[in-house]
């Protein structure tokens, strides 16, 4: 569990322990960070703390939806505090083990398809956002939260400051930046898919090929239709929590009003790249089925052109078995069959229907290959 007194106001610092507080900062916040397990372990001195610093403590329900591992993007609020649970991307592992609950995975999961459908897997983020209070929930070993963490002490050094880097001002602030770092997690991912689809679609539609992998192809357009679902879940959550934002109370002075509306604004940046990544994964979806069918189609006209020129040949050829059949009949009196030139007359004749038919064919682009 990591503990971190955020002051904003006045002179900003961040300081950071590993126990629980015993009050709140005058000016600023504190930030509770801990991990699933931990949560599960310390609850009862989570929420003595909860009660001491804030005066209430966490519904039971709310507990349940953070130590639930397999829960959806949701938001949720009670008169004193919010609830958000945002899915963020995992390792390629799940946080617990089935056969095992509430211990740590000792084996990796083993999923198809290429490495980049490994970070497919998500774990979902849980924030309680109190006045001045904000408590995150994470999956083990969180990427997100050590990140955030690391930045969060680097916004002190003078170099951060004269570059402009400010710390969060409350604490539903410092939520919408985790998130927003949550969000651009997928948009990174967003890229590796595009050059994983680029590469598959110039193999389906590249002349010749035969394409076998198409177990690969399969897991793409279902860790795609995963993640589809996982981003509208969030664009949901995140939406319900910005009209929760409008109903919140005027604030009476300018700062109060002018932090209202920076939280707007962030709320609304970070349903904005949602969008930007539930548009790119339908587009991907789409572009993948269309490969697909190209694909498939390309195969078609290929076979097309094969049976068309088979026929061509055979029409060729066709005469030429007439004669010879003809000429193979077992009568004794035929035309040119005992005679000195009939070899020479029949096998002429052969070759002239051969220029012939061949030329007509020619023309009629029925021996030639399709343009690609």
């Amino acid at each position: 569990m990591r503990v971190f007194t955020i002051t904003a106001a006045g002179s900003p610092g961040v300081t950071e322990t590993d126990t629980l507080p015993t009050q709140l900062p005058g000016q600023g916040f504190v930030w509770i960070a801990c991990a699933r397990r931990e949560f599960e372990v310390l609850q009862a001195q989570i929420q003595a703390s909860l009660q001491l610093l804030c005066g209430t403590q966490l519904v039971d329900l709310h507990i349940s939806d953070l130590l639930n591992n397999q829960l959806p993007s949701h938001y949720d609020y009670t008169s004193q505090y919010d609830v958000l649970v945002f899915r963020r991307l995992a390792t390629g592992q799940t946080e617990t083990d089935p056969g095992r609950p509430g211990e740590p995975l000792q084996e990796r999961m083993k999923r198809g398809g290429p490495p980049v459908l490994k970070r497919i897997d998500t774990s979902p983020v849980g924030f309680a956002v109190f006045d001045k209070l904000l408590l995150t929930v994470h999956p083990t070993d969180c990427v997100v939260r050590d990140a955030y963490a690391s930045r969060l002490l680097n916004a002190t050094t003078a170099e951060s400051r004269s570059s402009g880097v400010k710390l969060p001002a409350s604490p539903a602030d410092m939520m919408l930046r985790i998130v927003n770092q949550i969000v651009d997690g997928y948009l990174e991912l967003r890229r590796e898919l595009t050059r994983q689809l680029d590469h598959w679609q110039s193999e389906l539609l590249r002349p010749g090929t035969r394409f076998t992998n198409w177990s690969s192809v399969l897991d793409a357009r279902l860790a795609m239709h995963q993640l589809d679902e996982i981003c509208e879940d969030q664009r949901s959550a995140v939406q319900d929590w910005i009209d929760s934002v409008e109903t919140w109370p005027e604030g009476g002075t300018p700062a109060a009003l002018r932090e209202r509306e920076l939280l707007k604004v962030r709320s609304r940046d970070v349903l904005e790249h949602i969008e930007r990544v539930v548009h790119h994964v339908r587009r991907m979806e789409q572009s993948a089925e269309t490969a697909v069918q190209m694909h498939f189609s390309a195969q078609s006209n290929r076979t097309n052109d094969i049976m068309r020129t088979l026929t061509a040949l055979t029409a060729i050829f066709l005469p030429l078995n007439l004669i010879t059949g003809f000429f193979g009949m077992n009568f004794e009196f035929m035309p040119f069959l005992h005679t000195s030139n009939g070899f020479w007359w029949t096998a002429g004749f052969m070759i002239l229907i051969v220029v012939v038919v061949g030329t007509v064919f020619w023309r009629k682009q029925y021996l030639a290959r399709t343009r690609r």
